[in-house]
């Protein structure tokens, strides 16, 4: 029986669901890889926030597209958690150093080369945006989110290396897109993230926010379905497929960490009835906040709420 179905009846199975996971993690761990530390970057635009006393920029080339990450080490000599954020659909690359006050190593991942430490990569956008997610759909989920999360797993293989770094006390977070793959992250890591908070999450519910007349950023995926439709219906029937690689409802049997939840009443990108829709199906430890007249952006509540959390949970 798929579980799954409920949520669309292309969807893949929990089974499914686990073997992506288990295949994103053993293909991130045979990469061979290079980190260099990028010495006094140029700093603007969409960089400009990520500069502060303890951070620096990592530079990663391999077997797939050269990205950077940010990293933020804690000041303290003795072994510390890492908490990892995730960018926005925008690629920005973001700093956290109340967090590295509070005790924790935070590494800014930015995949797929989309933001480098000279500014946004500007040519990797396709129709003025960047394409992880069309991408993830018009390949059936072979690319996209699929390369997109294997960056991830390949910086944290770096981190996690890190002397400062307590390996075994991990957890996530992020803001919009940021915080639906940080949701789908913590999925990937069920076995070591210990927390999650996602801010307005991104990737909640595909289904429910198809019917929409305004579907906001989940745009993006329901323009080439559109397309696909004119190939025929077995092709859009693997496109759902694949879109339920990334819908964090398909997870939800792998969330049992804490997770918390932050929704804004009057947003139109990631609207809050989707990120509601996941509360039911999440037995673990949970927080939701609806924030009124709150539209799409980072939320004022969310850093302070998401300390807390880390700080009882991570």
């Amino acid at each position: 029986m798929n579980d799954n179905a409920k949520f669309h009846p292309n969807y893949p199975t929990p089974d499914e669901i686990d073997q992506w996971c288990d295949s994103l993690k053993a293909r991130a761990q045979k990469l061979a890889f290079t980190a260099t530390e990028v010495t006094d970057p140029p700093c603007h635009g969409h960089t400009a926030p990520a500069r502060h006393a303890t951070g620096r920029f990592v530079k990663f080339e391999g077997g797939f597209d050269t990205f950077y990450c940010y990293w933020q080490p804690v000041a303290s000599r003795g072994p510390a958690p890492l908490l990892i954020h995730l960018p926005g659909y925008g690629g920005e690359t973001s700093s956290h150093p109340q967090l590295v006050a509070d005790g924790f190593n935070v590494l800014h991942v930015n995949p797929r080369g989309y933001c480098t430490p000279q500014g946004l990569a500007e040519e990797k956008k396709r129709n003025g945006s960047f394409p992880v997610l069309p991408d993830h759909v018009e390949t059936l989920g072979q690319h996209g989110y699929s390369d997109w999360f294997t960056d991830v797993l390949v910086a944290l293989r770096w981190a996690l290396d890190q002397p400062c770094v307590q390996p075994e006390r991990l957890g996530v977070f992020g803001t919009s897109q940021g915080g639906g793959t940080a949701l789908l992250l913590a999925s990937i890591l069920r076995d070591r993230v210990r927390a999650v908070a996602a801010d307005v999450p991104f990737l909640i519910n595909f289904p429910m926010l198809e019917t929409l007349t305004e579907p906001g950023a989940y745009f993006l995926a329901f323009e080439p379905l559109t397309r696909m439709a004119a190939t025929g219906p077995e092709k859009v029937a693997k496109a759902w497929r694949a879109l339920g690689l990334v819908d964090v409802l398909c997870h939800a049997h792998r969330l049992g960490m804490p997770v918390m939840l932050l929704a804004g009443a009057a947003d139109t990108i990631c609207p809050s009835a989707s990120i509601e829709s996941l509360l039911p199906h999440l037995k673990g430890t949970r927080s939701y906040t609806l924030i009124d007249k709150q539209e799409h952006t980072y939320t004022v509540p969310f850093l302070p709420l998401a300390r807390a959390w880390f700080a009882m949970h991570v």
